[in-house]
């Protein structure tokens, strides 16, 4: 009998004798224990406050996704699929099972690149754990500060784990390529189902041992590959990503159990994905009110690829203070870890565009802003654009600055007469190292509510109860309103 068959034997004959199939203390209980630990009294105002603005943020940038054409498309056929009327579909009002109506949240939100990052990676942490958590709390009951709470140790567990990759990678990108995972061309999504189970099993009230085998059952399941950014299977990672977490969090309540090492082993989840030797160290350190939403969240203050908006804000700050007319520039140099992304043509469409960096950047040198509303084709479909797109170029020397996150940025913009103006941004503006304001927040989610087609006044009574979350007694009065 090989030792594969062998040890499968045992842990079935475990399961059938109902013996403990945790002493062991591998990652996956390691980390179970520390999510289950957590409790709404130990949440720092930071972590409560970042989950808030998470909630409003997503919730914004699912009502621009109403409009497209991805997410309807997974929307009819969840409707159509029908089922236990559980949770809401947002912005719509029918009533499915909650992990249909979680996957079709998530992708509401995704689809239309305006939900949150982590700074460390582009991981859409807030995306899942708002659209596992809101579901599995309507139909439990739960209160807003329930979901708070399982919001919280949900992006600990998915920061955790990207982290753990990092530290785990045999691949040159450090943190920002989440630990090599993406370099491999694997996607953002194989980190962030890991948050979703972590707010489910909170929510359904896992015991340690539960919510490790949900961790385990996730870590089998999760995929994507990194050459979907530019195409609808983006979004359909994120569907894919909530409805894996809510799966693994039930079955695990059921007492459905998996290999106890599955993120640790040598052929385990953090193995595979890192590419190097597992390295649990970030899954097992105790928490000690160093919570992981509260030092990385970013909140998009303006659409697409997150990564590129330091250089934006680099741009727009250069031509402000120059006020340079376009006519004027000869180059325009973009330094920094997303350079080489620099070079590019015109975007034929809104998936290009907000994904190209020369097009934020001829954007927001020309117009002094890039906003909500340069998601429009007919602005990037401006012959101005498609001249200043031609003159920018990664930096042929640049600048020895050392950028603290995988985002920095710094653009030079060199005239005909010879000026050079330059401006450097690292984290940029709504993220947690530079502080973000709920006016920003706010700003946001006024622009793209409308899109929702739901009447402004839900928009002011679910956002009064956003900030007032912690105090709501049940979280069937918020998505009341979206409906």
């Amino acid at each position: 009998m090989s030792s594969i068959a062998h040890n499968r034997r045992r842990f079935l004959v475990g399961c059938a004798a109902g013996l403990p199939l945790l002493a062991q203390r591998t990652a996956s209980r390691s980390l179970a224990d520390i999510l289950t630990a957590i409790r709404f009294a130990d949440l720092l105002p930071a972590a409560t406050t970042h989950a808030k603005m998470i909630v409003a943020s997503t919730l914004a940038s699912a009502a621009a996704g109403t409009q497209l054409e991805s997410a309807r498309i997974i929307r009819t056929l969840a409707k159509e699929s029908g089922g236990k009327t559980e949770a809401t579909v947002w912005f719509d009002g029918a009533r499915l099972p909650i992990a249909s109506a979680a996957r079709v949240n998530a992708m509401l939100s995704d689809a239309a690149a305006s939900d949150d990052s982590d700074l460390r990676n582009v991981a859409h942490i807030g995306t899942c754990i708002t659209a596992v958590g809101m579901a599995l709390a309507e139909r439990a009951g739960s209160s807003g500060s329930e979901l708070l709470t399982a919001m919280v140790a949900g992006y600990e567990a998915g920061g955790r784990i990207g982290e753990a990759l990092a530290a785990s990678t045999s691949v040159a990108g450090g943190i920002g390529a989440i630990g090599g995972a993406v370099g491999r061309g694997f996607h953002a999504s194989a980190t962030v189902a890991f948050a979703g189970v972590a707010t489910a099993g909170h929510l359904l009230k896992l015991t340690p041992e539960q919510m490790s085998h949900a961790i385990g059952a996730v870590a089998t399941t999760v995929g994507g590959l990194s050459i979907s950014t530019n195409s609808w299977a983006r979004e359909y990672h994120a569907g894919n990503a909530a409805t894996t977490a809510i799966n693994a969090a039930l079955a695990a309540s059921r007492g459905f159990t998996v290999n106890p090492d599955m993120l640790d082993a040598n052929a385990g989840f953090l193995a595979i994905f890192g590419g190097g030797s597992p390295n649990v160290s970030a899954l097992t350190r105790p928490i000690n009110g160093d919570f992981q939403i509260a030092r990385y969240l970013a909140i998009k203050l303006v659409p697409g690829a997150h990564a590129l908006h330091p250089a934006v804000e680099a741009a727009v700050a250069a031509a402000r203070e120059s006020q340079v007319r376009p006519d004027d520039i000869e180059h325009v140099y973009v330094a920094g870890p997303q350079s080489s992304l620099a070079a590019g043509a015109k975007p034929k469409d809104v998936v290009e565009a907000i994904h190209s960096l020369p097009y934020y950047i001829a954007s927001g040198i020309i117009d002094r802003e890039f906003t909500w509303r340069h998601t429009d084709p007919k602005l990037f479909e401006r012959p101005e654009i498609a001249k200043l797109i031609s003159l920018v170029a990664a930096d042929p020397t640049p600048p020895a600055i050392r950028y603290q996150w995988n985002w920095g940025a710094t653009v030079t913009i060199v005239t005909k007469q010879g000026a050079r103006i330059q401006k450097t941004v690292d984290a940029p503006r709504g993220s947690a190292p530079r502080g973000i304001e709920w006016s920003d927040v706010e700003a946001k989610y006024q622009a793209l509510w409308p899109q929702s087609k739901l009447p402004i006044g839900k928009a002011a009574a679910a956002l009064d109860m956003i900030h007032n979350l912690d105090k709501l007694p049940r979280i069937t009065k918020l998505t009341g309103n979206l409906q």
